[in-house]
C-alpha cells in the first residue's frame, strides 16, 4: 500500500513540459527522462514494499522470520537493481536509434535542398544568358529594320524619278504605260500559247493516230474468228421418197400441223430424198428441222405425235441455246453472268445481222475490246463484257419494240450488270461516248462489221421485211402468233378463239392487210390468212 501511495504521489512528476525543446531533441530527451523517472519510482515502490514486509515480519515473528525477511528484501533489491539497469540500457539504445534516424533524415533533407538550390541557380544563369541573347537579337532586328526603311525610302525616290523621266519621254501617264505593258505582255503570251497549242495538238494527233493504228492492228492480227453466213433454208434428208407422202398426211394434215406449230414452210417437191424447210427465223427453222428428223427416225407421223415432237424439239433447242451462251462466256473469259443473260446470249446463235451470225460477232467484239483495253490501260473486264453483250438486245427485237442498243442496256441493267457496262451497250452506235470502254466497244463493233465478207446487205433487208410483216400482224388485239411464210408472200395469223370469233376474223384479216399496205414496202402482193381453231380435249376413264 505504501508503494502504491508513493507511485500515486509521484505520478504528476512524470508530466514534463517539452515545449522548450525542439521537435526531435525534445522527444528524445523526454523519453530518456521519463524512463529514468519511471525507474526511480519503481525502485522506491519496491523499497517501500520490502520495508512494509520487513516491518510486518518483525512485528509478528521472531528473529528467524526477520532474517528471512531480510534475505527476501535483499533479493528483491537485487532484482530491482537488475531491472533498473536493463531499463536504462534499453532507454539509452532507443535514444541512440532515434538520434541516428533523425540525423540521417536531416542529412537527406539538406542534400535535397542543396540539389534544388543548385538547379535553380543553373536555371537562373540560363535565363540570364537567353535574356542577353534576345536583347542582342532585338537590337540587330531594330538596326536592320531602320536600314530597310532607309533603303525603301531611297527606292521610292528613285522610282518616282524614273517614272517622271519615262512620262516625260513617252508623254504617257503611269496608268497608261502600265496598261500598254500589260496589253503587250498578254498579246505576246497569247501568241506563244496559241503557237504551242498548235504544235502540241499536231504532235498529239500524230502520236494518237500512230498509237490507235498500232492498237487496232494488234487487235485484228491477234484475233481470228470463223465467219458463219446466214441462210433461210434447211434441208432434211429422207430415207426414201415414200416418206414424203407420210409427211404430207391425209389431206395434208400432217404438214399443215407442223407448219402451224413451227411457223415455217415445208417444201416437198420432186427433189429425191430431200425436204426443204424455209423460214427467216433460224430458231423456228431449227425447231422444225429437228422435229422432222425425229419424226422420220421414229416413223410415227400424225398430228398428236407432231405436237409432242415439236415440243421436245423446242426443249432441245433451248438446251442448245443455253450451251451456246455458256460457250460464249467461256471463250471470252467472263464469269458471274446472270443465267437470264446467258440464255438471251445463246439465242444470238440463231440470230443474223446482215448475214453475219450475231453470237460469233459478239464474241469477236468482246475479245477485240479486251485486247484494245489492255493496250491502252482501260478496264479489260468491263470492255470484254460490254463487247460481248453489246448486241444482246437483238435477241428480243421480235418481242420488244425499240432500238436493240437501248433494249440490251435495259435488259442488262435489270440483271445486275454495272452502269458503266450498260452505258457501253447503249452507246455502241453513238458518236459520243462517256467512258473509254464504251469507245472501245464501238470501235471493235465497227472493225468486226467492216471485215470483208462479214455482212451482206440483201439478206438483212429480206429478214427485216419478214420481221416487220410479223410485227404488223401481231400488233392487233386477239392475235396469238403470226408467221411470215412463202418468202414473205403470205402471213398466217393464229388468233385466240376466246377473243376473236368467225365474223371478227374476216375484219381482222382486212385490217392487217390494210396496215401492211400502208406501212410496208414489198414487191407483188401479200396474202393474209387468219386461222381460228377451237380445240376441246376430254379423257375417257
Amino acid at each position: 500500500m505504501f508503494s502504491v501511495f508513493l507511485l500515486t504521489l509521484n505520478r504528476p512528476l512524470c508530466r514534463i513540459n517539452y515545449g522548450k525543446y525542439n521537435k526531435i531533441d525534445g522527444i528524445r530527451k523526454g523519453i530518456v527522462i521519463e524512463t529514468i523517472l519511471f525507474s526511480v519510482l519503481a525502485l522506491i515502490g519496491i523499497v517501500g514494499t520490502v520495508f512494509s514486509l520487513w516491518f510486518n515480519l518483525k512485528m509478528r515473528s521472531d528473529g528467524k522470520l526477520v532474517d528471512n525477511a531480510k534475505q527476501y528484501s535483499a533479493n528483491l533489491l537485487n532484482q530491482a537493481e537488475e531491472e533498473k539497469r536493463k531499463v536504462l540500457l534499453e532507454a539509452q539504445e532507443n535514444a541512440f536509434n532515434i538520434r541516428t534516424e533523425s540525423e540521417n533524415e536531416i542529412k537527406a533533407q539538406r542534400q535535397e535542398l542543396n540539389r534544388l538550390e543548385n538547379r535553380n541557380i543553373l536555371r537562373e544563369e540560363s535565363l540570364e544568358q537567353k535574356t542577353v541573347e534576345l536583347q542582342e537579337k532585338e537590337e540587330e532586328l531594330l538596326s536592320e529594320r531602320e536600314h530597310l526603311e532607309t533603303s525603301q525610302k531611297e527606292i521610292e525616290v528613285v522610282k518616282e524619278e524614273v517614272q517622271a523621266t519615262l512620262e516625260n519621254i513617252a508623254s504617257l501617264s503611269a496608268e497608261e504605260a502600265r496598261n500598254q505593258v500589260i496589253t503587250k505582255a498578254e498579246d505576246d503570251l497569247r501568241y506563244d500559247l496559241a503557237r504551242r497549242n498548235v504544235r502540241i495538238e499536231r504532235e498529239f494527233k500524230a502520236q494518237s493516230d500512230e498509237v490507235a493504228r498500232n492498237v487496232l492492228t494488234l487487235a485484228i492480227n491477234r484475233l481470228s474468228t470463223d465467219v458463219v453466213s446466214e441462210g433461210t433454208t434447211s434441208v432434211v434428208h429422207l430415207p426414201s421418197d415414200d416418206m414424203k407422202g407420210r409427211l404430207i398426211g391425209r389431206e395434208g394434215r400432217n404438214i399443215k400441223t407442223l407448219e402451224s406449230l413451227t411457223g415455217v414452210d415445208v417444201m416437198i417437191d420432186d427433189t429425191p430424198g430431200l425436204v426443204t424447210v424455209s423460214c427467216f427465223d433460224p430458231v423456228r427453222r431449227e425447231v422444225a428441222k429437228l422435229a422432222l428428223e425425229k419424226l422420220i427416225s421414229d416413223g410415227r407421223i400424225q398430228p398428236s405425235r407432231i405436237e409432242e415432237t415439236v415440243q421436245r424439239a423446242t426443249d432441245d433447242i433451248d438446251q442448245i441455246i443455253w450451251k451456246a451462251g455458256e460457250q460464249a462466256i467461256f471463250e471470252t473469259g467472263i464469269s458471274g453472268l446472270d443465267p437470264e443473260l446467258i440464255r438471251h446470249l445463246g439465242r444470238l446463235k440463231y440470230r443474223f445481222s446482215y448475214g453475219e451470225n450475231v453470237l460469233k460477232h459478239s464474241v469477236e467484239v468482246g475479245l477485240m475490246s479486251g485486247i484494245m483495253a489492255a493496250e491502252i490501260g482501260a478496264n479489260v473486264e468491263e470492255a470484254k463484257l460490254g463487247g460481248l453483250l453489246h448486241d444482246i438486245g437483238k435477241a428480243l427485237t421480235h418481242e420488244v419494240q425499240g432500238p436493240h442498243a437501248e433494249i440490251g442496256a435495259e435488259l442488262c441493267g435489270r440483271n445486275g450488270v454495272s452502269e458503266r457496262i450498260c452505258m457501253s451497250i447503249a452507246e455502241h452506235h453513238d458518236d459520243h461516248h462517256n467512258t473509254d470502254e464504251s469507245f472501245l466497244v464501238s470501235a471493235a463493233d465497227t472493225l468486226s462489221a467492216a471485215r470483208p465478207g462479214a455482212r451482206k446487205e440483201s439478206v438483212e433487208l429480206y429478214v427485216q421485211r419478214l420481221q416487220d410483216l410479223e410485227t404488223a400482224a401481231t400488233s392487233f388485239n386477239g392475235v396469238d402468233k403470226a408467221f411470215a411464210i412463202q418468202a414473205g408472200r403470205e402471213v398466217r395469223v393464229l388468233v385466240k378463239p376466246e377473243d376473236i370469233d368467225d365474223l371478227m376474223s374476216s375484219d381482222l384479216a382486212r385490217d392487217i392487210a390494210k396496215k401492211v399496205e400502208n406501212e410496208l414496202v414489198y414487191p407483188g402482193q401479200i396474202k393474209v390468212t387468219v386461222i381460228r381453231e377451237t380445240r376441246s380435249t376430254e379423257y375417257a376413264q
